[in-house]
């Protein structure tokens, strides 16, 4: 009987230190709570109080730090970040497509505006790319205009049916003025034609362009100046063939730019360097000039190549030597195998 009694004392007892115990801590923290306007928790006393909030009913009645809605909307944020971490993609998709590739899509997008996306998809195919259409469409580049092809696009596919005609003047040993016709095609920048004479005329200069395109060689456009040269004869000799007339405008050399390029080039690499004699003279020097200009003379216009396409010769088929051209003014380098 005195055991039993001792027990219930004691358990008694130490309800009683219990309850003392809370109620002291409840009146420090109600101090803490005079003294500190907003106490700093951390995630751990966050997480301890969600936990707590979830297996005492009675939790909400010790709350003195923080309110209890600030409790539950911590467990609301915790719900979820939890179910954005649950429903992550654990599998990002199509693998990404190469820099490589992409610089590629927009290359052919922008040297062919008038494909599509099935049309570059079909090439890169070729090339061995694996890429899906819809990536192809994904990376073209988008213009709010529709595409158009560019005036050097439009201009190269017209080159094969223009061609111009001019005339530069020649001061011989004797101080005769010389005049030399050339005629150009914008095709592969070939001299179809050129002749010598002292005195011009219309007649004249319509046989040159008869004796420069025979039978079904004509173009379609001829470019020239407005010099007296080109009257009412020559007209006519130019619309007989079927050759539309495109006229510069006065004082406007630069709209016939390849033939005064041509003319250009003339004078600095050979006119500049010889004193022609007479006609025949101009003339031989002019030839030799002109087998040089097709045959050996690299342009920047034809990707540095000639008008006459040379080969490329590699360094297996032996030495360089060097073959003199227009009397030796210039040279051309070719291999010669040992």
């Amino acid at each position: 009987m005195y055991k039993f009694l001792n027990t219930i004392f004691s358990a008694l007892r130490a309800q009683r230190t219990l309850a003392l115990e809370n109620l002291a801590l409840r009146q420090q923290l109600a101090i803490l709570g005079r003294t500190v306007k907003r106490p700093r928790l951390t995630k751990t006393d966050r997480l301890f109080l969600v936990f707590l909030s979830r297996i005492w009913r009675d939790w909400a009645d010790v709350l003195v730090v923080v309110k209890p809605e600030t409790v539950i909307s911590w467990h609301r944020r915790g719900f979820k970040l939890f179910w954005r971490w649950k429903s992550r993609r654990r599998n990002r998709g199509r693998p990404r497509v190469a820099r490589d590739v992409r610089d590629l899509i927009r290359r052919m997008y922008r040297e062919n505006p008038t494909w599509g996306a099935p049309r570059i998809h079909g090439e890169l195919l070729k090339l061995g790319i694996e890429v899906s259409p819809a990536s192809v469409s994904k990376y073209m580049v988008r213009h709010r205009k529709p595409p158009s092809q560019t005036w050097k696009t439009f201009l190269r596919n017209h080159m094969g049916d223009m061609a111009s005609i001019d005339f530069f003047t020649v001061p011989t040993a004797t101080f005769r003025i010389l005049y030399a016709c050339i005629i150009l095609t914008h095709a592969r920048r070939r001299v179809v034609h050129f002749n010598i004479t002292e005195s011009p005329s219309a007649a004249w200069t319509g046989q040159q362009i008869i004796e420069a395109f025979p039978w079904d060689t004509v173009p379609r456009y001829l470019l020239r100046d407005r010099d007296g040269k080109y009257s009412h004869e020559f007209v006519s000799r130019v619309r007989s063939m079927g050759i539309e007339e495109v006229k510069t405008a006065p004082r406007s050399p630069w709209q016939n730019c390849y033939v005064e390029r041509l003319i250009g080039s003339i004078r600095r690499d050979c006119l500049d360097h010889v004193i022609a004699i007479n006609e025949q003279h101009l003339r031989r020097i002019l030839e030799e000039y002109f087998k040089y200009y097709h045959h050996c003379r690299t342009h920047l216009s034809l990707d540095k190549d000639c008008p006459e396409p040379r080969e490329v010769e590699p360094p297996q088929l032996g030495k360089v030597i060097a073959l003199p051209q227009v009397g030796g003014l210039h040279h051309r380098y070719t291999r010669l195998a040992a």
